[in-house]
């Protein structure tokens, strides 16, 4: 019989892919990089495909129930996507036990998520980590979903490909591979904020669907 503090872990479903996105408070940056990714999902693929993927957000000291901060909603209207319907949630093991890729927005955030276990190590990076690899992948060597293939299985090789290559390709400083906190900020920061996300996830998405914005 499993021991105390035993975690079961459920098969995750083929016909699904959850991304999970992870700030501190789980009200800015996390927030954004979510709606913006499900936005573009919902923009670039057909319902039923869009509909396989599940974009959430948790923090590692997450304001639990808390509203998104009013600058990150602003700024997300700027991008033409709501933010009604949003609650802060506390970044909890079965949040990591379902993600098929969590993209983080700092490596401290990276590392405490990859401390929780749940064999989390190979499917997690900072958003600027991960769209950085993207960049190296021959999109010829990932199932094409014209071809038959579900998008579940072009983003799960995906995450293989860029697993396989984080060694090999390092970022010229740690800070570039993050996204820094506009929490209390002006406005203008949340912007760059805004900007510096929906830059990085442009690729990501195009990776993840086949299908360029």
């Amino acid at each position: 019989m499993p021991g105390p503090g035993y975690v079961t872990v459920a098969p995750r479903p083929l016909d699904s892919f959850r991304i999970l996105f992870v700030c501190t408070g789980n009200v800015c940056r996390s927030p954004i990089a979510e709606r913006l990714t499900r936005h573009e999902l919902d923009a670039r693929l057909a319902a039923v495909a869009a509909g396989r993927f599940v974009v959430e957000s948790a923090g590692t000291w997450g304001h639990e129930g808390a509203p998104m901060e009013a600058h990150a909603v602003t700024v997300l209207g700027e991008y033409g996507v709501a933010a009604d319907n949003f609650a802060g949630r506390e970044l909890l093991d079965e949040h990591v036990i379902d993600a098929d890729l969590v993209l983080t927005a700092t490596l401290d955030h990276r590392a405490q998520v990859i401390s929780m276990g749940h064999a989390a190590g190979l499917r997690t990076f900072t958003i600027k980590e991960f769209t950085r690899l993207v960049r190296r992948i021959d999109p010829s060597t990932l199932p094409d979903p014209r071809g038959g293939a579900q998008a579940t299985e072009r983003a799960r090789a995906l995450v293989r490909s860029a697993a396989a290559l984080r060694g090999w390709l390092l970022a010229s400083t740690p800070e570039s591979d993050e996204v820094d906190d506009p929490y209390g900020a002006p406005i203008g920061m949340f912007r760059n904020c805004g900007e510096e996300i929906f830059d990085a996830l442009d690729p990501v998405v195009t990776a993840l669907t086949g299908v360029a914005r």
